[in-house]
């Protein structure tokens, strides 16, 4: 069974950065997809970032691009979000999500969620 564990929240001053790390375990996550997500104004999970499990590609919500960067390391089994520039609009809880294939990423209703890290930013 597939475990994801974030960790790396925390309060921060606008301008300033935060490193996530999502802890994946369970089974070997070779070609899956592994990204973040985050709750937008009380609606569903908004798209923030995904990262393949090669770390060969990336993708990027509009709204972090040039301020977040993903990354993976497959010896430690973790995936990295550095957030730089943070703004006071960027706090959320930021879920883990992982699927085996680019569909079930998009589809959050399946695939593996961690428990999500609080970020905090401050104006």
């Amino acid at each position: 069974q597939v475990q994801l564990v974030e960790s790396g929240g925390g309060l921060v001053q606008a301008g300033g950065s935060l490193r996530l790390s999502c802890a994946a375990s369970g089974r070997t996550f070779r070609g899956y997809y592994m990204g973040w997500f985050r709750p937008a104004s009380g609606k569903e999970r908004e798209f923030v970032a995904r990262i393949t499990w090669s770390g060969g590609s990336t993708y990027y919500a509009d709204f972090v691009k040039g301020r977040f960067t993903n990354s993976t390391d497959n010896a430690k089994n973790t995936v990295y979000l550095q957030m730089n520039s943070l703004k006071p609009e960027d706090t959320a809880v930021y879920y883990c999500h992982a699927a085996p294939n680019l569909s079930m990423f998009i589809n959050k209703n399946l695939g593996s969620w961690g428990q999500g890290t609080q970020v905090t930013v401050s104006s």
